[in-house]
């Protein structure tokens, strides 16, 4: 695989310098509109729906077309003006629940490889996404846009999924929808959930195939032994170790608090003072003999 995407992962002042690669790809078939007498490619002209004149790729603008119709030119220095971001990090804004990250929202997936200074605070961060069973919700600058992702972990490789917008979710207002609420009778959800049990199990992807895509292939094949072919004529990066893991995980874990103006004083003297006592030597002390029975402790709640 090629890395299309270099950059680093930020959660509080830790940063893990990553590569991104596509973790996925389409092998949908696809087919070409050619001439059926001779095989050769349908070229297309780009051809003005006003005057009906083609158009040189020169004097080509883009076009924003309103809801009512209007169409709208923006030249390059009107794009220029745009909001457009070329960051190179991955930064966390939360951590949250992965029950709470509804998969319509979620786009196109990606593979983070760790640069190999990067391994232990790289190993930090998945680790801890899956002892919390959270995924953590980022931003992310791809193609000049800033986007929404979660980063989850798959097969312990860290996987960046980016986000569609809220209002680029359909709602599903369908009135027919109404009508299902006292559909079900309860024999019927017996049955229903009778069948559920029958055909319960784990999902395994080999169990499935593409059924088409290799039937077009053996029909491909066939036409090619059969001699039955046509042919056409020929027309920023972000780099260096992580210096001091543990104390950027402190200070991370500080601001944090800071900001929901929590304090974070107690908890670092308490841990200093648990420290001296292990330090000091213990005194013995001489016991008395009682044959009174202590009473048992009481057991903490977990």
């Amino acid at each position: 695989m090629r890395a299309i995407w270099k950059g680093a992962v930020s959660f509080g002042l830790v940063s893990v310098p990553v590569k991104l690669y596509a973790a996925t790809e389409s092998h949908d078939v696809s087919f070409r509109q050619v001439h059926a007498k001779d095989g050769g490619r349908i070229k297309y002209q780009r051809v003005c729906s006003i005057d009906g004149e083609e158009v040189p790729y020169a004097d080509i603008a883009k076009g924003y077309e309103t809801d009512d119709g209007q169409m709208v030119i923006l030249d390059d220095d009107d794009l220029a003006e745009l909001p457009s971001s070329s960051s190179r990090e991955i930064s966390v804004e939360k951590f949250v629940p992965s029950d709470q990250i509804d998969p319509l929202l979620l786009e196109k997936s990606y593979y983070l490889e760790p640069d190999k200074a990067a391994a232990k605070p790289y190993a930090l961060l998945r680790e801890a996404l899956k002892e919390a069973d959270r995924m953590a919700v980022v931003t992310v600058s791809l193609r000049s846009r800033m986007s929404t992702a979660v980063l989850r972990v798959r097969d312990d490789v860290i996987v960046m999924q980016t986000m569609m917008w809220p209002d680029e979710v359909r709602k599903p207002d369908f009135a027919t929808l109404d009508a299902t609420e006292d559909a079900a009778k309860p024999q019927e959800l017996k049955m229903a959930r009778l069948l559920v049990d029958t055909l319960a199990g784990d999902y395994d992807a080999s169990d499935y195939e593409d059924d088409y895509r290799g039937a077009v292939e053996a029909l491909v094949q066939a036409k090619l032994e059969g001699g039955e072919v046509k042919r056409a004529p020929e027309t920023k990066e972000s780099t260096g170790e992580v210096v001091d893991l543990l104390a950027a995980l402190q200070r991370s874990v500080e601001a944090a608090k800071t900001s929901r103006g929590e304090s974070t004083g107690s908890d670092e003297e308490q841990a200093e003072a648990a420290d001296e006592e292990k330090k000091k030597p213990t005194k013995k002390k001489t016991a008395k003999k009682s044959t009174a029975k202590k009473p048992a402790a009481k057991k903490k709640a977990s």
